[in-house]
C-alpha cells in the first residue's frame, strides 16, 4: 500500500528564512560598530592632547604674569625701606640740628641742669699722683675727687652703645686711662660691656693681673671695642658682682654711661641691692661708682640723660660710691 507524502508546512520555512535574516542584520551592524570605534577613541585621544596642550600653555602665561607681579612687587618694598631708610636719617639730621641750634641759643649747660649734673671731677695733679703712688693712707680716709680708692681690685662697666662710641669715647679711654692711674697698685683688673660682654673672652670670670702691660692692652683694645649695648648697666653690674665677690676682697664696679633710655630707676636700685647685699654694718659688698657723660644734652634727648644721671646718683648712694657727671665733652 502506498504511503502518503508528508505535506511541506510553508509557514516554517518563512519564518526560519526570516530569522536567518534578522541574524544575519544583527550580526552586519555588529561588525559596522566594531571598525567604526577606534577612529572614534582616536579621536577623542587628540581632542584631549590638544586640551592638555592649551591648558599647559595657560599655566605656563599665568606662572609667567606671577612671577613678574613677584618682582614688581618686590621692588617696590625695597623702594619703600630705602624711603623709610631716608626718612630717618633725614629726622636723626633735622633732631641734631635742631638741637645744635637749641645749644647755641643757651648757655654751654642750663642752670638747673647744671644743678642736676655738677660733681667734683677728678683732677690729679703731677704732686698729687707722684704722692699716691707711694702713700696709702687709711681705707676709711683714702679718696681722691670724692671717690674711695681703697680697692684691691677694679671692675669697668662700660656703655658701648652709639652715642659713647661714635661720640666721646677718646675722652672714655682719658677717664678710664685717669681711673688706673688713681689705683697705681691693685691686685685684679676686669672690663665688661654694660651687657657683661668680657673685653678679653680668655679672662671670662677671671681677673686680669695687674701689670703696666694689662693697662695698656686694655687701652688700646678699648680703643676699637664696639659690642652691643642697650644703654642699661644692670646687666654689667649683676655679672660683676655675681661673678667676682669673694670674702675679703675690696672691690669697685666703675660705670661708665650717658643714657637710660627705659626702665624705672627705684626698681633698678632695689634689684642692685638685693644682689650686692649689706652686711651687719651696712657695707655693700662691692662698690659702685659712676662717671656720666653729658653727650645727651647736645642730642636733644636731656630726658635720657637726667635719668642716668639719677640713676647712678641713686646707685652710687646706696653702694658707698661716687658718681662724677662731666659737664662737658671737652
Amino acid at each position: 500500500m502506498r504511503r502518503k507524502r508528508r505535506e511541506l508546512e510553508i509557514f516554517s520555512l518563512y519564518f526560519l528564512d526570516g530569522m536567518c535574516c534578522a541574524f544575519g542584520a544583527v550580526i552586519m551592524l555588529l561588525l559596522i560598530t566594531k571598525a567604526a570605534e577606534p577612529r572614534i577613541i582616536e579621536q577623542a585621544k587628540v581632542d584631549e592632547r590638544g586640551l592638555i596642550a592649551a591648558l599647559q600653555k595657560e599655566l605656563f602665561e599665568i606662572r609667567g604674569e606671577a612671577s613678574e607681579l613677584d618682582r614688581r612687587m618686590k621692588s617696590a618694598q625695597g623702594d619703600r625701606q630705602r624711603a623709610d631708610a631716608t626718612i630717618a636719617r633725614l629726622q636723626a639730621d633735622l633732631g641734631r640740628i635742631r638741637g645744635q641750634y637749641a645749644a647755641s641759643r643757651q648757655p654751654a649747660v642750663d642752670t638747673e641742669l647744671e644743678g642736676q649734673l655738677r660733681a667734683t671731677r677728678q683732677r690729679l695733679t703731677e704732686e698729687m699722683r707722684r704722692l699716691l703712688a707711694d702713700y696709702r693712707p687709711p681705707k676709711d680716709e683714702a679718696t681722691v675727687g670724692g671717690i674711695p680708692v681703697d680697692s684691691e681690685y677694679i671692675i669697668f662697666v662700660i656703655d658701648t652703645s652709639g652715642s659713647m662710641f661714635q661720640g666721646p669715647w677718646q675722652l672714655v679711654m682719658r677717664k678710664i686711662s685717669e681711673v688706673l692711674r688713681v689705683y697705681p697698685r691693685i691686685r685684679g683688673i676686669q672690663v665688661m660691656s654694660d651687657e657683661g660682654k668680657y673685653m678679653f673672652p680668655s679672662y671670662t670670670g677671671k681677673w686680669i693681673p695687674d701689670s703696666p702691660t694689662a693697662r695698656q692692652q686694655i687701652l688700646s683694645t678699648l680703643a676699637n671695642w664696639n659690642p652691643y649695648s642697650d644703654s642699661s648697666p644692670v646687666e654689667g653690674i649683676a655679672e660683676a658682682i655675681s661673678t667676682f665677690y669673694e670674702p675679703g676682697k675690696p672691690v669697685s664696679i666703675y660705670v661708665f654711661g650717658d643714657d637710660f633710655p627705659s626702665g624705672q630707676v627705684e626698681a633698678v636700685a632695689r634689684y642692685v641691692e638685693r644682689i650686692n647685699k649689706a652686711d651687719a654694718s651696712g657695707h655693700r659688698l662691692m662698690r659702685i661708682h659712676g662717671v656720666g657723660f653729658p653727650t645727651q644734652f647736645a642730642g636733644g634727648r636731656m630726658g635720657n640723660g637726667l635719668r642716668f644721671a639719677n640713676l647712678m646718683r641713686t646707685l652710687c648712694e646706696r653702694n658707698g660710691g661716687t658718681f662724677v657727671a662731666l659737664t662737658t665733652l671737652n
